[in-house]
């Protein structure tokens, strides 16, 4: 028996990376999984290392498809993991619309999704992840806007928990934040460009960051949010020494 058996999952931004991890994971520990993606290789990818995962090619960002997908599902967890990959280069070598591109991407994007989940709302009990970034707390220098974008996103997850407390809802919201890994393809970029701007290989850039998180474990971490019993922190770290660290309260 999985620990999502009878469960409902959607995943935004599930073809690839953390998000390809994600809905793996879910499926394999049995929630039934809708996996949505702009890119259609990737979802065939998906399907065909797990047979059972239904997809839809569909842009994350439209305004329409929220509604219409989570009236359709009615999911139990709603995973949203989607989000531009950023313009990897210094503040003064970005135009405003590449400094800015993640805050009209993966904020208004994610706020869309949010939004819809507690206006429905999800049924008690439901589960709304939100991928955030590493970059929200420690910076990230050669990316313009994102780590703002990013931290915007903690803000948002930690302000529409507490609207579903308040409104009664019983729908637990919270942010992950995954330290930056090697092990997708923006994060082999970062790690390229961070380390050529340490002037260090990125070999040895990579062992300064530790152990790497993964798509498995980041989707393990998802099962982990998605199944357990949740305390009142609406953030959490991840890495991969130390997995799923509860983070304090924004102040």
């Amino acid at each position: 028996m999985g620990e999502l058996d009878g469960k409902k999952a959607v995943v935004v931004g599930a073809s690839r990376g953390l998000g390809r991890g994600i809905a793996e994971a879910l499926s394999r520990s049995g929630a039934s999984v809708l996996a949505i993606a702009r890119e259609h290789r990737g979802l065939g990818e998906l399907t065909a290392a797990c047979p059972s995962i239904q997809t839809a090619v569909a842009d994350a960002a439209d305004p329409t498809l929220a509604g219409t997908v989570l009236d359709a599902q009615d999911p139990d967890i709603l995973a949203v993991v989607a989000g531009a990959s950023p313009l990897l280069h210094p503040i003064h070598h970005h135009s405003w619309e590449t400094f800015s591109l993640n805050w009209h991407v993966d904020v208004r994007l994610t706020f869309n999704w949010l939004r819809e989940a507690l206006l429905r709302p999800l049924r008690p009990g439901s589960r709304v992840l939100l991928m955030s970034s590493g970059a929200a707390t420690h910076g990230s220098p050669m990316s313009g806007g994102y780590a703002g974008a990013k931290a915007t996103i903690r803000f948002m997850a930690a302000y529409a928990d507490d609207e579903a407390r308040r409104g009664g809802l019983g729908i637990r919201v919270v942010a992950v934040l995954p330290r930056l890994t090697p092990a997708t393809g923006l994060g082999l970029a970062t790690v390229r460009n961070y380390a050529a701007r340490e002037g260090v290989s990125e070999e040895q850039f990579a062992k300064m960051l530790g152990a790497p998180v993964t798509p498995q474990s980041a989707g393990q971490a998802f099962v982990t949010l998605a199944s357990g019993e949740l305390g009142s922190a609406v953030a959490y770290s991840l890495t991969g020494d130390d997995g799923l660290t509860a983070l304090p309260a924004l102040a």
